[in-house]
Formats: C-alpha cells, structure tokens, sequence
C-alpha cells in the first residue's frame, strides 16, 4: 500500500486501483453488485463480475464492457467450491495483479420471513450457505491467493442493518449477516499483517430489484424512519464498499460500515407487532407472523 497521497493525481491513482483485478461476487443483480461492478471499473480496475445467472450478466454487465470500462462477465456460483475455483483460475489468466473482493451475493426470498418457531434446519442452512458460507470460503481463496504471492490486497463483504441489530421474523438472515461481521473482524486480525484488508458495510434499506419483492414506496414513511428521510440507492452503498477497497481506506481493517441513511440512529420501523413496518402488504405481514407451518 502507498504511505502517502502524492500532491498531484488523478482520481484512479488516488483509490489505487490501475492495474489491479477487483472480483465481485453477485454483479449481476442490477443492484448494489451491478452499481460496484461499474464504479470499480471507472476506478480504473479490471473487474471480473461474477453471476450464476448468464442473463443476468448478459442483461445488466455486458452492457458496462460496451460502454469501454474493463469488466468481464464470469457465470459461475460462489456458493460451490467448483464456482470459486472457476473465478480463481479467471482472475490468473487475466493482465492484471489480484487486488480485491467484493462479497455482494447474499440475500434472502420472501418467503423466508417467519417467525423463529417455524424456522427449519433446511431454511437455517440455507440462508447461511448463502449469505456466510460463499462470503467466507471466497474471501478465503482470494486471501490465499494474494498471501502466496506476497500481494496486499482488501476484501469487502456486505452485511446489513439486521445483522448490527435485531432481526425480527428473520432471524437466520440476521443471524448470518452478524456472523459475517465477527468473521470480518477475525479475519482482519489474522491477515492484517500480510497487508490484506477486511471489512464490511451494512446497508439500511436500499432500493434494488430485489428489495422491491416486498417493501413498498411511502416516502412519508421513510421520513419518519431514516434521519436523513429517503431510502439508498445501489450507488450510494457502491461509494462506501469503493471507499472501503481503495488505498483510500489504506488504514482501516475490520470495520462494518453502516451505510443507512441514519435508520439505525432512529430505529423505528417496527411497528406494534415488530414487524417492519416497510412491508407492503398485510398479506405477507400475516403470512410471515403465522405461527404454524
């Protein structure tokens, strides 16, 4: 890393980024992974974009390329050790020094809002494989690709505002999403002193294609619940995670961002019930509170 900002440069020597592969990991949502995708790339980073889905590559990534930014679609799924090592052999055969991570891919289906009594060791382990385990075994192959050739290199992992406070009728995202926190802290320690950076941002309530499945538009709503009145944009959480990857952060390491627009400062979307009262229906809101399967 670079012990001091020179007095002249260009914003892509200023993040530190010319020259080197940024992987991020679930680029091809059209939301915050998308976001990263482009803003690493205008960074001046060779991005290697990583999507189980070819439409979706196809669809939200492949028009980045088109557009002369240095980004290259990767089908593969992070969840699998096949995946991972498909990505790896990738970023060895690309011009370019392995740099960073950014772990995106996670989330959770609708349909995995319940409360705690009905969760299933099925549901459980499955929110886990997809929200912890592929960030830790990916982090894990790209830290010990960077250590074996004596590179730096900052690893980015998003975790979420249910994994800094409680989670209610969601508990196994919660749940994982906290773990990805102690796992960056811990992570931070053991690679700190190879010159490998971890950290982590949680974003608040975020309007992505995702998100959409069940949190409705009530800008009244959001004025009351988020100090700064609105809800995020994919953009907005893309500037921290580059913040956080770049040479700009160069003294920072096992740190979890809140990136929430102040929803944590507040925290009052819970209603009576404690259920969020971002959800759009009073259907789903039934649906998730039922007691039996």
């Amino acid at each position: 890393m670079t012990d001091s900002i020179p007095d002249a440069f260009s914003p892509n020597e200023f993040f530190g980024l010319d020259g080197r592969i940024v992987i991020v990991s679930g680029a091809g949502g059209g939301g915050i992974g998308t976001a990263v995708t482009r803003l690493v790339a205008r960074a001046g980073a060779t991005v290697l974009a990583v999507s189980r889905s070819k439409d979706n590559l196809a669809k939200h990534v492949d028009p980045l390329a088109d557009e002369g930014l240095s980004v290259i679609s990767v089908a593969a799924d992070a969840s699998t050790e096949d995946g991972i090592a498909t990505v790896m052999q990738r970023a060895r055969e690309t011009d370019g020094q392995l740099y960073g991570l950014v772990n995106v891919a996670g989330g959770a289906a609708p349909s995995t809002w319940m409360p705690a009594t009905r969760v299933t060791r099925s549901d459980w382990q499955a929110l886990f494989t997809q929200n912890l385990e592929t960030m830790f075994f990916f982090s894990q192959a790209v830290a010990a690709e960077l250590k074996s050739k004596s590179l730096p290199g900052s690893i980015v992992s998003v975790s979420s505002i249910s994994g800094m406070n409680t989670a209610p009728f969601h508990i196994a995202y919660g749940t994982a999403k906290a773990a990805l926190v102690a796992a960056t802290r811990t992570m931070a320690v053991e690679l700190a002193l190879d010159d490998i950076r971890i950290n982590a941002v949680a974003p608040g309530v975020t309007e992505t294609p995702s998100s959409g499945t069940y949190v409705d538009k009530d800008p009244d709503r959001d004025r009351r619940a988020i100090a700064m009145g609105r809800r995020g944009t994919p953009r907005e959480q893309a500037g921290a995670i580059l913040f956080l990857l770049s040479e700009l952060s160069g003294y920072v390491t096992g740190q979890t961002l809140l990136v929430d627009g102040g929803l944590n400062l507040k925290w009052t979307h819970l209603g009576d019930d404690n259920t969020s009262l971002f959800l759009k229906d009073e259907s789903f809101r039934a649906a998730i509170t039922r007691s039996n399967p």
